[in-house]
């Protein structure tokens, strides 16, 4: 793994995991320019920080009259979120079976089969796009218009499990461009490599029962 793919690690670890502590806070919606009742009608009371980027009171997508802050706006959002939360959920299925392909794989590479490293690292390639695709449309999609009850739920447990298996990630990509020059390292990529699958693998579980 060259000086270049190291970087470009080192830059989406510290830009994701920045993402990720963003992700986990939530926020009260800004209400400075409507009334308070009024904007609790369209905007949730609390709702991550990426979501508010672009669709809160004064996200991006706000400056487009399409995407002005409406009760019909507000429909239009929620269909467009209902497009990307399945997105989420399907490319996550897909996800999960590069995995366990590249686990295959890889476990056949720590054998000594080296025959299969430019298998191994194209299906990383396929994982790495097809995971991060997928938390970018979970991270980036329209808000509810209510998260509803405070408790513990299933959705909750699908959250803090993607906090585990978006640092296991992080970690795994990080470590594989380190490994060449600090073979030692093996045993940390393929620890975290396996958390990562069984927190993601989890997460996607919990969902169906």
């Amino acid at each position: 793994m060259n000086l270049y793919k190291i970087s470009l690690s080192l830059f989406v670890f510290f830009t994701l995991i920045s993402i990720s502590s963003l992700a986990q806070t939530e926020i009260t919606a800004d209400n400075s320019s409507k009334p308070k009742e009024d904007l609790q009608k369209l905007l949730p009371e609390h709702y991550l920080v990426t979501q508010r980027i672009l669709w809160g009171e004064n996200g991006l997508m706000r400056k487009m009259k399409k995407f002005e802050l409406s009760k019909e706006n507000r429909k239009y959002e929620l269909g467009i979120r209902k497009t990307m939360m399945k997105a989420h959920r399907y490319i996550g299925y897909a996800t999960l079976a590069g995995m366990v392909a590249q686990g295959i794989v890889g476990e056949k590479l720590y054998r000594g089969n080296t025959n299969l490293l430019d298998l191994h690292e194209g299906l990383a390639g396929a994982v790495n796009i097809g995971y991060f695709t997928s938390a970018g449309l979970a991270l980036f999609a329209p808000p509810r218009i209510s998260y509803g009850s405070k408790k513990f739920s299933k959705l909750k447990l699908h959250k803090y499990l993607a906090v585990v298996h978006l640092s296991s990630m992080i970690a795994t990509n990080i470590l594989s461009g380190m490994i060449e020059n600090n073979p030692k390292l093996k045993p940390y990529h393929r620890g975290t490599a396996y958390i990562g699958y069984g927190s993601f693998f989890a997460s996607i579980v919990v969902l169906e029962f």
